[in-house]
This record gives C-alpha cells, structure tokens and sequence, in this order.
C-alpha cells in the first residue's frame, strides 16, 4: 500500500515524521470488508489533528472515515474497507480518495488513488437467494414436469462454479428431488407437483467456486393449488377501455366468477399503483389517477384470481387488459412562448428565426400541427414555417419611406386530442436597418470666369443614399487644392482663392460622399467620392502690345498709286494665342490720306480725289489696337506713327519710304483706353473748367513775354527778325519738306532713300526738336542757311 507523493509533500508542512507515505494502493478484488488499505504516522505535537475523507470518485460506500490514533507520541491514520464492499475490477477498476489533514491552523489536502486488481480465483453470487430472507417463488401445482421454474447466476457456466442442494429431500415430504443443471437452472421433480398444493419446499443451495471458494442461498419453492372445477369464469379474457380522467376510487370492471363464497385477489401487478380488486366483490378501482402523461400505463394488463374462501387452493385466473385512452384536457406547451426577436435587414432569405418546441401535456410525444398566421402586411410575403422552424421568407427591406417594417404575427399550434385544443404563441419580428449602401454622387463640370470674387458659388455637389432616410450625407476634399472649398452639409463648391487661365485652365476637385451610418449597432460609415471638373472661363486682362508701340518715317507720295507705311506687329505677350486684333485710325488722319488694311497702314490719294500735297506735310497718326476674339471685356492700345509726308516731283522715279523708329531707350507715348465709364461730380467739372482756362491764359501771357523778350534782344531792325516774323506759322508741307532737308537726301537719278537709323539718344531729340521750327532764311554774304524757333525764340544755324 502506497500513499500519493504529492500528498506526502504536503503533509510535510505540518508533519515532523511521516512515515510510509504511498501515493496509490492497489488492492484485490477478493478482498473483503476491514480491510486495512492504507496507514501512516505523522507528529502534531501542539494541536489535536483530525484526518478527514472528502470525496470518493466515483461515488462508493466502499470506504470507512479514516481513523485516527495516537501511538508513543506520534499519530497514526488508518484507512479500512467498509462492511458493504464489493469490489469488482470488471465493474470498477479505479477510485480516487481525497483526504485532509488538520494540524491547528494548518489544512493540508492531498489525493490517493486506489486501484482494484482482477483476482481469476475470486467469484460472488449474486441474486436475492443470497440474501438472509432467501428467494421465494410460486409455482402451479400443474407445472410440466423437469420444467425450468428458477435461474439461480446467470452465466455460471463462465464463472466455472458448480450449484448443488445440500438440503435434505425426503420422499415423505417431496414429490421428488429437485435439481440444477450446469447452466444454474432449478428444474421441477421429474415426477412434478401435482398434488402437493399448497405446501412449501426449503431448498439450501450451495454454490461451489474455483480454489474452494463457495457461498450460500436460501430458494423456497410455493406449490399452487390447480383450480378447481367448482369454480370458473365465464370468459377467461376480458378487456375495457376506460377514459384517462377517472378519478381515483372509480369502477373499472367488474371480475365476475361462478362458485360458492368467491374471492378475489390480483396475482399480477400484486400491489399495482393504478389498480386495485375488491375481495369480495370482484369490482376493479383505480388507486390512483390514470395520467398517462406520468403512469404512461396506457394499456395495462391485470391477473385476477377466484378462489372460494374456504378451498384456496381451488382457484381459476382471468386476465384483464385495461387500454386507458387519453383526454385532452390540456392545450399545447411551447416554447418559447413569446418570440420577440430583431433581425437586420440583410438577413437572406431561409435565415432562421427560431425554432419553437412544443409538447402536448396530455400525450407526451404525440405529433401537434403548425400553423402561421400573419397579422401585418408584411407577414405573408416575409415570413414562413417549415415544420417547426420559423424563416425569412423574402427580402427585408427598411430603405423605403416609414419606419422599419415590424412583422407581427402568430403560430398556432394544435393536438389531436378529442375535443382538439390549441396554443397560440405571439411573434413579433422587429426589422432593423442596416447601412449596406455606399452613397453615390455624379460627376459634374463648373465653369467659372478667371476673374470671379472669393466665395463665389461654382456649383453644388449632390450626393445620393439608398439607405433611408435618404439625407444625412457630408461632403469633404481630403487633400484637395485650397482653391475650392465644399460645404460640409449642403454640397456647394465655392471659390477661395484667385484664377489664373494662363496657368490652369482645368481643375480636378475629388469629393468625398460620407453617410451618417443609418444602421443600428456599431456598424462604420460608408462613402464614396467623384471628381468635379473645374473650367476656368478666361477673361481678357492684359491689353494688346505693339512693337515698337513708337514709329516715326518719311515717305515720299507718287500720284495715283497706295503705298504701305507700315505694318504693325502686336501679341499679347501673356497669351501667346491670342492673334486676333482690330486695327482703327483714331487720331490724325486729318485729310483722310491714311487707311488701315489689318495691320498694313496705307497712304492712297486718290481715296479723295485730291491734289497732291506740294510742301512737306507731318501727320501723326494714332491706331487703336484692340482684341477681336470672343473674350470679354475688350481691350485696346494705341500705336503711335509719325508720318511725314514728301510731296512728288518730277526728277523722282520711285517713291520710297524713310523710317525712323524710337530706340527702347526712349520712353514712348502710349494711349492707353479704358473701357470703364467715369461720371465726375457737378463741382468737380466746374473746377475742372476753371483751372483749365487759368492755365491757357497764364500760357498765352508767358507765350507773349517770351517773344517779346527776344525782340528786344535782336532789335526791331535787325532784318532776320523781320523776315522771321512773316514765316511763324509755316504750313505743314514746308516742315516736311525741312524734316527731310534735315534729314538728308541724296540727289541720285533713283529718288530719295530712306534715311540711316539714330541710334543715339539725342537724334531723336534734335529731330523732335525741328518740328518746332517756324521760319527759315539764308545770308545773302555767305550763303549759310538758318532756322527759327518759335517756342525758345532762338536762332539756329545749318
């Protein structure tokens, strides 16, 4: 015998000598009640210890409380086998103990394992012949003789064990021997019993094992009487079908014999809990109530034996078949018998909503019938039964106007009793939405001028749910230009910050779509996004350049021919494809001798009809270049041509053209026009006139000392003086024709030649300077030419 090691260990916390702690005991089959199987000491010198068996697996009555006793100092546990051990390692092969030491305030628990060995040599008897009160049995007096009337231990043949009677059997009192065969069965005399009613036959058995182990048994045999003649019933069999709701004490049947002072008893079930017999009357009441759904005797089949009171061994047998038929006294039972349940609205169809169990309380196990009944408007299409299994039947649906559909409806069950009853269970499937849709939004083009105002309004962007309700979409840009913005809740895309069509004509705005999960429980937003084309509309913000925005030639007329001056070269340096312009004469085509044909400027005198010129003429042209294209607004600038004008003459073969264009350096005088219209205030066009006139008046004063001044430098006799005074206001002809002796000429048979280009500042100043040049006189002495200027009153000499 060996106690677990584990529980070794822990004893040891509060044990300061233990002995002979096994961690399992095997123990023999054959081993009977007070047997030690297990022992050990251990010191608990402070306390009073106490040893204690918690638990037995499996569960046995095979095992004493552990002892406990105190020996030279030391204490010593004891654990026996109880007074109702069996063991059987067939049965059971394998117990576990669970014990536990006390030792003051020091609680120790440990296991110990016994394990039961197979013992070949060990056999037991079984059966209620072993008992002390031994087995009895009736047997009828007319039972055929050597009949089987008792099987003492099944399968004795394997167990090898040999049964004899070791009662005596004396003739005078037996019929004959009784005998057992090989197989453990008691045998009838071969003689039989007829005749020995009522008596009673002892029979001590001895049942002989292998390694002389033996056991026991008591077998009392009963002797019935045959019936007797005298006594009889009419039918031998009688059956009766009486309802299950009887109540206890009523008449069944009635067991009616013919004899003379008749009783009854009942042989099978002899102490019955549903039926009993009156012994004098024969009458059979119900003891009890006949509920099938607890007795479930629904067919009973009862023994009743007759016998006259004085002669019991003269008796006959009826049997009596009682079919209890049940009554349906109880509706169906089901459950659940609310169903109250939610289902989203993506539920395919087939899902299963519950699957309800019911039972009739009046026939246990007998088939009840399924019915659904639908009482919402959507319970035919969205629900059905199969069998006991309620489904979806259609598609659930909540994105649609109106709450949620809420399925109301009910299943009816039904028995097959008499009268039939029936239970109805609510239902109640409540539909919950679900956000399965991704909100969509449709791609559209805005247009927008490049001169539009921050927070202008391009457009709105309209995003679409399927879910219901339909609203509740947010709009953002993630990482989108800072040009546009997109309010959150409507959808409007504005404008934040300037356009530049040179520089984008087109922007792309990606929006993204955002619900607010229309679904119940933690179910994530959806979105979805589309671009947003931007145009950018261009609008025409820089005017037309000309280059050089300044000319200034000389040309030499030939009667009846056009002759082109120039041509003008203007763009736009911003937008390089803008090329359409309209070219007009807004100033200084006095005489109309100009026209313009697109950008060629053309001299032609016979536009007029009229003569030409005979002295030099200047004519300062001004050409208003503005865009022609469909932009909006229309701008324009103004090229300066400075034309001089050398009238034809006979010697002249060809005529030709001389330019003088203005250098970069000099700053050239631009006209710009301005499109926006400008009404000044009443006062201010009155103030305007007035300083106006004070400001011609102060110049004719300051004109006239001027000249005034000079005519008293050079004296009223002094002849340029004089013959200046005659040439002031020479005509145009005349300073054209001394622009050009200025300028120039070279007297070949081929004409005039266009003058060489200035390239120094202060040509073009002394030419400009000339203009102003009123008179012109030669000394007679010395042939030298000179110029009079009007404005500084000086004179000039050439």
């Amino acid at each position: 015998m060996v106690l677990l090691r584990s529980l070794a260990v822990l004893l040891a916390l509060v044990a300061s000598d233990l002995h002979c702690l096994p961690s399992f005991v095997n123990v023999s089959e054959s081993q009977g009640p007070g047997t030690v199987l297990w022992s050990f000491s251990f010191n608990c010198s402070s306390h009073t210890p106490t040893l204690k068996l918690l638990q037995v697996q499996p569960p046995s009555t095979f095992f004493n409380p552990p002892s406990l006793a105190r020996w030279q100092g030391l204490y010593v546990g004891q654990l026996t086998l109880s007074s109702s051990t069996q063991l059987d390692a067939l049965a059971v092969n394998h117990y576990e103990l669970q014990l536990q030491v006390t030792c003051g305030n020091d609680v120790t628990q440990g296991p110990l394992s016994v394990d039961v060995r197979r013992d070949p040599g060990h056999a037991q008897c079984t059966g209620r012949f072993v008992s002390p009160a031994g087995e009895v049995i009736q047997v009828p007096e007319t039972v055929t003789p050597g009949a089987r009337l008792y099987t003492l231990l099944p399968g004795l043949e394997l167990q090898g064990a040999q049964v004899s009677i070791t009662s005596a059997q004396d003739p005078p009192h037996f019929p004959g021997p009784f005998s057992i065969n090989g197989q453990g069965w008691l045998q009838a005399p071969p003689q039989g019993l007829r005749g020995q009613a009522p008596k009673l036959f002892q029979l001590q058995v001895l049942v002989t094992f292998r390694r002389g182990r033996s056991c026991r048994g008591l077998l009392t045999v009963r002797v019935l009487p045959a019936p007797s003649p005298r006594v009889a019933f009419p039918e031998r069999n009688l059956s009766v079908t009486v309802p299950e709701d009887l109540a206890p004490g009523s008449s069944v049947a009635r067991a009616q014999a013919q004899g003379w002072d008749v009783r009854y008893e009942l042989l099978s079930p002899a102490r019955g809990p549903l039926f009993s017999i009156g012994r004098a009357d024969g009458v059979v009441r119900t003891s009890g109530p006949l509920d099938l759904a607890r007795a479930g005797a629904a067919l009973t089949t009862l023994q009743v034996r007759a016998f006259e009171r004085l002669r019991p061994g003269a008796s006959v047998q009826l049997d009596l078949t009682v079919n209890v038929t049940p009554v349906n006294r109880w509706p169906p039972r089901c459950l659940p018998a609310l169903l109250l349940t939610q289902v989203p609205e993506t539920r395919p169809v087939g899902t299963v909503l519950s699957t309800f169990t019911c039972e009739d309380p009046d026939s246990p196990g007998s088939p009840l019938t399924y019915q659904l009944r639908a009482h919402s408007p959507h319970g035919p299409a969205s629900l059905r039964l199969s069998g006991r299994v309620l489904e979806v039947n259609a598609s659930l649906d909540c994105d649609s106007p109106g709450a949620c559909p809420q399925l109301t409806a009910s299943l009816l069950v039904l028995d097959g009793g008499q009268p039939p009853m029936s239970t109805e269970v609510p239902v109640l499937v409540m539909v919950t939405p679900v956000n399965e849709f991704s909100p969509t939004c449709v791609p559209r083009t805005f247009r927008v001028r490049e001169d539009a105002e921050p927070c202008t309004l391009l457009g709105s962007v309209v995003g679409t749910d399927s879910d219901y309700p339909h609203g509740g979409i947010e709009y953002h840009t993630p990482g989108g230009p800072a040009t546009f913005a997109v309010d959150r809740l409507s959808g409007e895309v504005r404008l934040l910050g300037p356009l530049d069509y040179e520089q984008q004509r087109l922007h792309r705005l990606t929006v993204l779509v955002t619900d607010h999960s229309q679904g119940r429980g933690p179910a994530q937003p959806r979105s979805g996004s589309c671009t947003m084309a931007i145009e950018v509309e261009d609008v025409n913000d820089h005017a037309p350049e000309c280059e050089p925005p300044f000319q200034e030639l000389t040309i030499h007329t030939s009667p009846g021919s056009g002759t082109e001056v120039t041509k003008l070269s203007c763009r736009v340096p911003q937008e390089p494809q803008r090329q359409a312009f309209s070219y007009s004469l807004v100033g200084g085509n006095s005489q109309g001798r100009f026209r313009l044909q697109g950008a060629a400027l053309l001299h032609d005198d016979l536009l007029l009809g009229a003569s030409l010129p005979e002295q030099p003429q200047t004519y300062e042209l001004l050409i208003r270049v503005a865009d022609a294209g469909p932009s909006t607004p229309h701008l324009s600038t103004t090229a300066t041509v400075i034309v001089h004008l050398v009238p034809w003459r006979a010697s002249t073969v060809a005529t030709s053209t001389s330019r003088a264009t203005v250098p970069s350096a000099m700053t050239p005088l631009l006209v710009t026009h301005t499109e926006p219209f400008w009404q000044p205030e009443p006062w201010f066009v009155v103030l305007l006139t007035v300083t106006g006139a004070l400001l011609l008046a102060l110049g004719w004063l300051l004109s006239r000392h001027l000249r005034g001044s000079a005519a008293r430098t050079l004296g009223p006799s002094s002849w340029p003086f004089r013959w200046a005074q005659g040439l002031r206001a020479p005509s145009k002809p005349a300073q054209a024709l001394l622009l050009n002796r200025i300028q120039g000429t070279v007297g070949s048979s081929e004409g005039f030649i266009e003058a060489p280009r200035m390239e120094t500042p202060e040509a073009p100043g002394s030419i400009m300077s000339l203009q102003h040049f009123d008179g012109r006189a030669q000394d007679s002495r010395t042939g030298r030419e000179f110029l009079f200027n009007s404005r500084s009153g000086a004179w000039r000499w050439l």
